[in-house]
């Protein structure tokens, strides 16, 4: 496959697909090879994804061992797992050992523990091999699971001569030299170096001499998000990896990066829609149903409870009973002022950018509800009064309803997100149905409430 090929505009079109099923049923070979030579191997795994699992197969075992293993990475998960179950373990293996070692764990992981030690016994070179198993022995969502062993590192007793040589045959294991790493005796990071002062430097100059102690690192155990945000904060396209002894461990590629903040928010888009698990459109009717219910249930609890709020203002209201025509209006308001709230409270948590105390918040909050429920008060009068020819007394009970239910909307969409933050737990989970559930029973109570108070029903 021809790498340079990468700039060329893909399109996943029908007629590519029937034309690549056409080749495979007239097993034309050289044809097929040449065409898939056209695309970079992440087209061709969007291709493999469309096709089905035979005609996938018999693409994978076509292509060379580089390109397979690079398709693999980028197929999707579900057909991956199908193709890794019709590739033998020594198949994997070839594969595995094509690929850096980050991305190697990963592919292991995905097997069952039987397979994974039958894949790892197959691997020839014995030190991808033990480099594979220390990744698998971090966990997934740490610093260590995400880091590459592959890099660039110098001593700095070095001269720059004799480092130049040395980093010509580390280079070779390493697909993008982002940094040069300085290291003591003790393999103790030190600092980074500058390839332009590298190049620049006079033989004879000891590499600790153009080293730069100012390096940002992560320890190994550091949770995947927190490496994120310092990554994004400081516009980083790796990072080294410590330990305790801030001994240098590997490195962070940008690339992972992005495959975690796109989980990231996947994650919190799911639950901001009420889906209390990580699912997908091809999962089983069981899987989504298990995802879904949860939520679905909460919703429906919170709606009985506002209709029996509304059940037990409805004998007294008599000639007010219009009242109930404008309940929708109070609902969709309160829900849709909460979750607002909450999105921006949880985006800003996500970032950082959450500053000072609840107290001033909720109260910036507030006056944000006032004054946003004051506008939207005046155009509910005009409407239902000159409208919907209500009272003029009904319209007013009705503002006055909405101003309050604005703001204590706005209130809860923000206080809980930041309680739920400040005890550790996923802010996320308090926007969608739980936001918009609370705010619909406290709003229909808060409604009547006030309607009593002003009408005297």
């Amino acid at each position: 496959m021809v790498e340079d090929n990468q700039n060329i505009q893909f399109q996943l079109t029908d007629a590519l697909i029937e034309q690549v099923e056409l080749l495979i049923e007239q097993k034309d070979d050289i044809a097929l090879k040449l065409l898939l030579e056209e695309f970079h191997y992440a087209d061709i795994a969007e291709i493999l994804d469309e096709v089905n699992l035979e005609e996938a197969m018999y693409v994978i075992k076509l292509l060379d061992s580089e390109t397979t293993s690079d398709v693999l990475m980028e197929l999707d998960e579900d057909n991956r797992e199908k193709v890794l179950k019709n590739l033998s373990a020594k198949e994997i293996a070839e594969e595995i050992e094509e690929l850096d070692t980050d991305d190697a764990a990963d592919i292991i992981a995905e097997l069952p523990e039987a397979r994974q030690a039958e894949v790892i016994s197959q691997i020839e070179d014995q030190e991808h091999k033990a480099e594979i198993q220390e990744l698998l022995a971090y966990d997934e969502d740490t610093a260590g699971g995400l880091m590459a062993k592959e890099l660039v590192k110098v001593y700095e007793t070095w001269t720059v001569a004799g480092c130049l040589r040395r980093i010509r045959g580390q280079a070779q294991h390493v697909s993008r030299v982002h940094s040069i790493y300085v290291v003591d005796k003790q393999e103790k990071l030190l600092g980074r170096l500058s390839l332009k002062d590298l190049l620049t430097a006079k033989s004879e100059q000891k590499i600790a001499e153009l080293s730069n102690s100012n390096v940002d690192y992560v320890y190994v155990e550091e949770d995947a998000e927190e490496v994120a945000k310092i990554m994004q904060k400081y516009d980083l396209e790796a990072i080294p990896v410590v330990d305790q002894n801030k001994t240098l461990l590997g490195r962070i590629t940008i690339d992972d990066i992005v495959d975690v903040i796109r989980e990231e928010a996947d994650k919190d888009y799911q639950m901001a829609a009420g889906i209390s698990q990580d699912v997908e459109a091809d999962d089983s009717i069981l899987k989504l149903t298990k995802a879904r219910l949860p939520w679905l249930l909460i919703g429906m609890f919170g709606g009985l409870g506002a209709a029996s709020i509304i059940e037990g203002f409805n004998g007294s209201m008599g000639e007010f009973i219009i009242l109930l025509s404008f309940v929708p209006l109070i609902q969709a308001t309160a829900g849709n002022v909460g979750v607002q709230s909450s999105a921006i409270v949880v985006q800003g948590l996500a970032n950082n950018s959450i500053d000072g105390n609840i107290i001033k918040r909720l109260f910036k909050e507030a006056i944000l509800g006032l004054v946003n429920g004051v506008a939207i008060a005046l155009v509910a009068i005009v409407v239902t009064h000159f409208v919907f020819k209500t009272p003029y007394l009904i319209s007013i009970t009705i503002a006055i309803a909405l101003i309050a239910v604005i703001i204590m909307a706005a209130l809860i969409g923000t206080f809980i997100p930041i309680f739920l933050d400040k005890r550790g737990i996923d802010p996320a989970v308090a926007t969608g149905p739980f936001i918009t559930t609370s705010n619909d029973v406290f709003g229909i109570l808060l409604y009547f409430l006030i309607a009593k108070s002003i009408l005297g029903f």
